[in-house]
């Protein structure tokens, strides 16, 4: 069994990242002043504590970020600090919000209860009608406690490990792909291999690992952005209404033929990564599109979105509507 993974305070620039096992326990240090909190009620569950010291809370509903955002912009007050206490969509919620009261120094803490490494990132939809009125934002504080990111069961953590590993793979890829990110980016894989080619669901120690797998994919996109793999995921969440995990789940083995193609000897030479991707679409009940409930019609719609996806051009060169509708298929 891999050594325990050791608890740790990040500076890196203007924003402070405190990980490790018991970290949501610093969170009233952090949090040093009156907040404002987005959650869901699940995320609201496993953390009471952080709940009971905001001033207002929110639940943000399943949707779109652009959608919710725009919804919420004027029942979240002149908040100082917005606290995402959630998954990918509730911290990209509160990044879009934040984005919007750039001029009035609105910061935004994260504290993740999934994989998605949205905290990590300034990667973000803005607030519907807002979109020139905001700029990028990333938390500048994000705690990381392994028993809230890696709190989800096991079907819903193995998708969202595929979207770390997606993660992982795009970045080291992308032509803005730099040294150091790439480093993060391939100890990310290594971690995620580590816990899910084993037989048993992860334990304590496997989630603790699965947490910081997040962490360095979102570090490492952050700085690299990603390409094709989660174009054709984030469509899917888009125009399919799927699970972003799953949508990963899904994709990603077709993905990283495609890819592998583009970057030969970079990406899987020896099948490894698309075995391991093929284990988390197992594990997360997501071997086939068909299998989450999108209709085979659909998939020329979201070929067609994909395609005008700037994004692409990432990981060149740019699939185009042929290719993504042909991998569409496959994953379907």
């Amino acid at each position: 069994m891999p050594p325990p993974v050791g608890a740790f305070t990040w500076e890196d620039g203007e924003r402070v990242i405190r990980f490790g096992r018991d970290a949501r326990a610093d969170a009233p240090e952090l949090l040093d002043q009156p907040y404002t909190l987005l959650t869901t009620p699940r995320a609201a569950r496993n953390a009471p504590d952080v709940v009971e010291r905001a001033e207002a809370v929110h639940h943000v509903a399943a949707g779109r970020v652009d959608d919710l955002a725009a919804a919420l912009t004027t029942e979240v007050g002149a908040t100082k600090l917005l606290v995402a206490l959630g998954g990918g969509r509730v911290i990209d919620v509160a990044k879009a919000l934040a984005a919007v009261r750039h001029a009035t120094g609105t910061r935004v803490a994260a504290i993740p209860t999934t994989l998605s490494a949205a905290e990590m990132t300034r990667i973000h939809r803005f607030a519907g009608g807002l979109e020139d009125d905001s700029r990028p934002t990333r938390p500048a504080l994000v705690i990381n406690d392994p028993d809230l990111s890696a709190s989800q069961p096991p079907r819903d953590l193995a998708a969202s490990s595929a979207n770390a590993l997606a993660h992982a793979i795009e970045a080291p890829l992308s032509i803005k792909a730099s040294p150091v990110p790439t480093l993060a980016a391939r100890d990310s894989a290594r971690l995620i291999a580590d816990v899910w080619n084993r037989p048993d669901d992860p334990d304590a120690g496997g989630r603790e690992r699965l947490a910081l797998a997040a962490l360095l994919s979102g570090y490492a996109i952050g700085a690299a952005h990603y390409g094709l793999s989660h174009v054709l995921s984030q469509t899917l969440v888009r125009f399919a209404g799927i699970g972003h995990g799953f949508a990963n789940a899904a994709v990603l083995p077709v993905a990283i033929v495609a890819l592998e193609a583009r970057f030969p000897g970079r990406v899987d030479p020896d099948g490894g990564l698309r075995a391991l991707a093929a284990t988390l679409a197992r594990r997360a009940e997501a071997e086939r599109l068909r299998d989450l409930g999108v209709p085979e019609e659909l998939l020329d719609v979201c070929a067609a979105e994909a395609a005008g996806r700037a994004e692409l051009a990432l990981t060149p060169p740019a699939a185009d509507l042929a290719e993504l509708r042909a991998l569409y298929g496959e994953a379907w």
